[in-house]
């Protein structure tokens, strides 16, 4: 196998502009918002109360309106909408799927739209978000690497997605209501549209506003960031976001990761798993998901399984099996069940959890791997995308 497909598409990721005129409060840090409100008159000594008032009806009870903001004065509020907007992205369309999932187009600053994806399950509720406009990556089995980058979620509009996803649900709480620990929207996946770890302080921002105390209030072993293996940066998500990590793995030697996950060229399995050994003790997490996509007579035999088993040793993990999920001229078909399960089997027999991850919402292109915004679609025909992969 060859492989000629790019590490990325773009190197150096593009950062957003913000506009001038009135600032959106939505995706602040609360020193930011401090500074944003010290900015326009609020008294130094008021303005940490001040942060903590506004940021609780943002975040705890979903309110957009300054207006509606009773424990502040009629003028500072009419201050606040002076200078302030409240704004997350529009819905541009919904879709649902067969079996309850449901796919959001959403347009963010710019015209750019980003997919979302929601999804139901017994006693839990996934969304699925995205931290770039297309992604700077160009792994060859996924769709949504076939969408050229065009640039960085603001942490605004990361945050701004679960928001959506909330208003979407109702499941913003009722003031003076009994506290329902019932969570329709409980768990958050950064596994959509981009490379989290290229836009990594906007993540990390938006994060730390979802795990806030007073606010979404998701604990971080709620929230999952999936990297490709930006090693770099794998320490710092310890360090400064603390959530549980996923690993698009997909394969078992340098040959075929590199042409799987390009970016495997540049930092190659022996130097991502090195990083990956320290993640769990210094974050708390208690093991890495390893995402590895069964690709038929690619990456699916039982030497492949048996070389991650040994690659792997020492890493408190599991192994999250994902039939691929196809996509119009896609290079690679879906392995068999009875290849996936004799995988899995091998993988369960070492000791480790390798739950095959049951496809949801296909029928609307909502399945990971297969997100790519309506209005970037680029169809290109098998023989390109085969060409890019280096089949």
């Amino acid at each position: 196998m060859t492989a000629t497909a790019p590490i990325t598409q773009d190197v150096v990721t593009i950062p957003r502009k913000m506009p001038e005129g009135t600032v959106n409060l939505v995706g602040l840090t609360r020193d930011a918002m401090r500074d944003a409100l010290i900015a326009i008159g609020t008294p130094e000594k008021q303005a940490k109360m001040r942060v903590g008032q506004i940021w609780q009806w943002i975040y705890q009870w979903g309110v957009r309106d300054f207006a509606e903001m009773t424990n502040l004065a009629k003028d500072y509020r009419a201050k606040l909408a002076e200078n302030f907007v409240i704004e997350i992205p529009d819905v541009v369309s919904k879709q649902v799927s067969e079996d309850g999932t449901r796919k959001y187009l959403v347009r963010i600053a710019g015209g750019h739209e980003v997919e979302v994806v929601y999804i139901p399950e017994e006693g839990r509720g996934t969304l699925c978000i995205s931290s770039q406009v297309g992604c700077t990556l160009t792994c060859s089995f996924c769709h949504t690497g076939t969408q050229k980058l065009v640039r960085n979620l603001t942490a605004g509009e990361i945050i701004g997605q679960v928001m959506m996803a909330r208003d979407d649900l109702g499941e913003w709480p009722k003031q003076g209501a009994p506290k329902d620990e019932t969570r329709l929207l409980s768990n958050i996946v950064l596994m959509g549209m981009g490379e989290p770890l290229y836009n990594f302080e906007n993540v990390r921002d938006a994060m730390k506003i979802a795990m806030d105390a007073e606010g979404i209030q998701l604990s971080r072993r709620r929230i999952t960031l999936s990297t490709s293996g930006v090693v770099p940066e794998i320490a710092r998500t310890a360090q400064e976001i603390g959530c549980q990590l996923a690993v698009s793995f997909h394969a078992t030697t340098n040959e075929t990761r590199n042409m799987l996950v390009p970016i495997n060229k540049r930092w190659n399995i022996e130097e991502l798993l090195a990083a990956l050994k320290s993640y769990p003790k210094v974050s708390n997490s208690e093991r890495i998901t390893f995402e590895y996509v069964m690709l038929n007579g690619v990456n699916d035999t039982d030497e492949d399984a048996r070389r991650l088993i040994k690659l792997i040793e020492g890493i408190p993990a599991k192994i999250n099996l994902i039939p691929f999920n196809e996509w119009p001229g896609a290079p690679y078909k879906r392995s068999s069940n009875n290849r996936i399960r004799a995988f899995a089997d091998i993988i369960y027999k070492a000791g480790y959890a390798s739950p095959i991850r049951t496809p949801r919402g296909e029928d609307i292109m909502a399945a990971c791997g297969q997100l790519k915004s309506a209005t970037e679609r680029e169809r290109k025909s098998r023989r390109r995308i085969e060409a890019d992969a280096g089949l």
